[in-house]
């Protein structure tokens, strides 16, 4: 499993009965998370502490309860500033386990920018939410294409950026069906050093075209490949749909890049580490291509 351990403002403290207890910066947050089937005792003093409570609804959704918890706020990861507020469905706007990507493709850009200095690196991130890939990308030394079908996804992006002073990094924000897009940069001839993607399991463009992971993403994979530069690093696709185990990525990735541009493939869990116990969360699986 790749673990996302180099964390500082952030910490899964416990999880018991279906929710995790966790810190973002000062502040404990109790939501809900599935993979936690386990009934252990809630023994950690934050349980009785926290700033905010996310309550899933035994009918579907669910509201936040608050307790002392301000609007916004933000926290940092190596260089990165990232503002957080909760929204709907129990999310804050950044998936902490992401960072093990992070650090991955961005130590390939800054080893790739070391042996070569002049060389531009191209990025391409694709349902790119609010740009934690984006931004470790162009930290490391890329220039990125930033695409997410959501206008208000990219304006928090934006806002993410700044906060990181990287308002002037070579970025591209585009909101934008993701396959269209796509599509369109391959009938132009674009092409992209790396490639991220991290598909929902069921969404909809902002057309209203709708996506479905299972019947989507392999076609997805294969199209994003025709992208790839002559030189290209890498690329990765990130999973929070169940049945696409990391096997099941190796799969796709493999059958989709490798006997065009030759390379590895692997794939994992990726997960958090649990301070209470020394154990590790599941949160989802991610498959790497790279040369």
């Amino acid at each position: 499993m790749w673990i996302a351990d180099n964390w500082k403002d952030y910490e899964v403290i416990d999880c018991s009965k279906g929710e995790k207890l966790e810190r973002w910066g000062r502040f404990i947050l109790v939501r809900p998370d599935p993979q936690v089937i386990w009934d252990t005792p809630q023994t950690d003093i934050n349980w009785k502490k926290k700033n905010g409570h996310y309550h899933r609804s035994q009918k579907g959704g669910g509201e936040w309860e608050f307790f002392d918890l301000p609007e916004e706020w933000s926290i940092r990861y190596r260089n990165l500033t990232f503002r957080l507020k909760p929204f709907s469905f129990k999310h804050t706007g950044l998936f902490p386990e992401q960072a093990v990507n992070w650090d991955w493709f961005s130590g390939i850009i800054k080893n790739a920018k070391t042996q070569d200095p002049g060389r531009p690196l191209k990025v391409l991130n694709l349902f790119a939410y609010t740009g934690g890939a984006t931004l470790a990308a162009a930290a490391a030394g890329a220039a990125v294409t930033h695409v997410d079908a959501s206008k208000g996804m990219v304006t928090w992006a934006k806002e993410n950026a700044a906060a990181s002073g990287l308002s002037d990094a070579p970025i591209r924000w585009l909101v934008d069906d993701c396959v269209k897009f796509v599509e369109r940069e391959i009938r132009r001839g674009s092409t992209y050093d790396g490639i991220i993607m991290d598909p929902p399991s069921y969404g909809r463009g902002p057309k209203g075209e709708i996506w479905k992971i299972e019947e989507n993403v392999f076609p997805l994979i294969q199209l994003a490949a025709r992208l790839l530069s002559k030189n290209a690093l890498f690329f990765l696709v990130n999973s929070y749909t169940t049945g696409l185990q990391p096997a099941v990525l190796t799969y796709m990735i493999h059958t989709a890049l490798v006997p065009t541009y030759g390379g590895h493939v692997e794939s994992s869990e990726i997960g958090l580490p649990v301070t209470a116990n020394g154990l590790v969360l599941p949160c989802g699986a991610s498959g790497r291509w790279f040369t």
